[in-house]
């Protein structure tokens, strides 16, 4: 099976629970976003407490869980942000 190179990153909370911001991996040729976040899931088991509500980017442009992915490809995992304060 062919492989390339993908980066990910993690933003927010995930880059704590992580304990890094960036990882380097060898990925399988044409794997889409969420069977990349699903390997990492079984890696990481934590990453899995996020379920289905990270967004997903690659070469910060905001994707669908089905988007392939090429060599050299720059991912992120940004889980959902709250807080603000109402304006009224």
């Amino acid at each position: 099976m062919a492989t390339m190179k993908a980066k990910v990153k993690f933003f927010a909370a995930l880059h704590q629970m992580m304990g890094t911001r960036e990882l380097d991996l060898e990925v399988a040729e044409g794997l889409t976003v969420a069977e990349l976040h699903r390997d990492l899931c079984a890696r990481f088991p934590r990453l899995a407490d996020y379920g289905d509500n990270l967004l997903f980017s690659v070469n910060a442009e905001y994707v669908p869980a089905d988007h392939p992915l090429r060599d050299g490809d720059e991912v992120a995992f940004i889980p959902p942000v709250s807080g603000g304060a109402d304006a009224h």
